[in-house]
């Protein structure tokens, strides 16, 4: 089984390079389904889920190949499959961002309910009441949900929660439907204006992506595009909360300053010393960390993909600090690893509350999902002694060559397979 070992207490020092952002490569991925002709997407990341999205599309009958490190081409089909069996979606929760397209493209889809990090419920609900406002009929039966439609024709859409997948789903279907769409309470995450971005692109007539209330004016094809997607937020963010941890001396390059604004604000009222340079942040790390409160909420409030990293960050802390989570029930997991190397961490339903403590000790832990496993990291770079992280397949969905990077920066840390 494969582990890291982590040598902690060295302040990170040098520079990192951000990669593209997972989350908006995934919704890019899906929505180059509508697409006719070769599609060239850059900046993409090789992750885990990465190369399983691209797998299901080969599955489908797409042409998918790596031109370089971070290119994709995608050419998909005319007659391209309108099934993602559980074999193939069931390690990724983002294949459901399969079905607006593919009902789109082929006027039916059926797709197993996907898998993916148990981090909450994160039901389908909306997803499927937004397509059958376009015209699909929508039936969910033997873990499969099935949806068909002679045409997709655009409605007024109200989300109850704005939610970042069931707000791309809905875009990308109702680029292609007949008339216009207006989605109305939608996300307003950065990479719900990647893809709104890349739709325009490839001819595309969608306007508001990035507030509440976004226009869709449907066309009938969309043609293929080479487009290059935004660096990654959370994983920007995770290497400044390593900074601070560590109390190092770190420039992070290729990222937008306005996507992290929430978390820039949260490292600074924590000690953390942060100067905007263009594409890049400086960031020096305090000699003690002090304690703030969180509340994850949607964009652009601070991002509940960036909680457990803070929790980390906290437990080291001078003081107490509250983290509320609002977004995912079960996303308070890592508590329970952090407790194990000295922390003290209170749960209470989705409150916890974190006394910080002054040294944190080198264990054995097991990384719970994607974002509590780099927690665990920046814990180790602290800790004193040497820290064993397990189960890292999860954390390799979501970050590129972590441990490379963190070497680069000075950090004992490395993979033993």
């Amino acid at each position: 089984m494969a582990k890291l070992v982590i040598n902690g207490g060295i302040p990170l020092e040098g520079s990192v390079k951000i990669s593209g952002a997972k989350n908006a490569a995934l919704a890019v991925i899906a929505a180059s389904l509508l697409a006719e002709g070769e599609t060239v997407l850059e900046n993409i990341p090789q992750i885990n889920d990465v190369v399983i999205l691209t797998e299901i599309l080969q599955s489908l009958g797409a042409s998918v190949f790596w031109k370089d490190r971070e290119t994709l081409s995608i050419t998909v089909p005319d007659d391209v499959h309108c099934v993602a069996n559980y074999r193939e979606v069931k390690r990724l929760r983002a294949s459901n961002l399969l079905l607006g397209p593919l009902v789109a493209r082929r006027r039916k889809a059926r797709i197993s309910l996907p898998g993916g990090c148990q981090i909450g419920s994160r039901p389908m609900d909306l997803h499927l009441k937004g397509l059958a406002k376009l015209g699909c009929t929508i039936g969910v039966e033997h873990g499969f949900i099935k949806a068909c439609c002679s045409r997709l024709e655009g409605n007024r859409i109200y989300l109850d929660f704005p939610s970042v997948g069931a707000t791309e789903n809905i875009m990308m279907a109702a680029a292609v439907a007949e008339g216009k769409t207006i989605i109305e309470n939608a996300a307003k995450e950065p990479e719900i204006v990647d893809l709104a971005s890349f739709l325009n692109s490839m001819g595309g007539k969608i306007r508001g992506a990035g507030t509440d209330r976004i226009k869709i004016t449907g066309v009938k094809t969309l043609r293929a595009a080479k487009y290059a997607i935004i660096p990654d937020r959370i994983e920007a963010g995770t290497f400044l909360a390593a900074v601070t941890i560590t109390g190092g001396n770190v420039r992070v390059e290729n990222v937008i300053p306005p996507h992290l604004k929430p978390i820039i604000a949260k490292l600074q009222e924590a000690g953390a010393w942060i100067k905007e340079e263009d594409s890049s942040l400086h960031i020096v790390g305090p000699e003690r960390i002090k304690s703030v409160d969180i509340k994850t909420l949607p964009f652009p409030g601070f991002p509940t993909d960036m909680q457990s990293q803070m929790m980390a960050l906290l437990a080291l802390a001078y003081g107490t600090g509250v983290i509320v989570e609002n977004v995912f029930e079960n996303r308070l997991l890592v508590a329970n690893e952090l407790n194990r190397m000295g922390a003290q961490i209170k749960v209470e339903g989705h409150t916890a509350i974190v006394q910080g403590v002054p040294f944190l000790n080198g264990v054995s832990v097991k990384a719970p999902d994607l974002r509590s496993g780099v927690a665990l990291i920046l814990a180790g770079l602290a800790a004193r002694g040497t820290t064993e992280i397990y189960n890292l397949h999860v954390i390799d969905r979501g970050y590129l060559n972590v441990e490379e990077k963190l070497s680069r920066l000075g950090a004992d840390i490395k993979r033993i397979d």
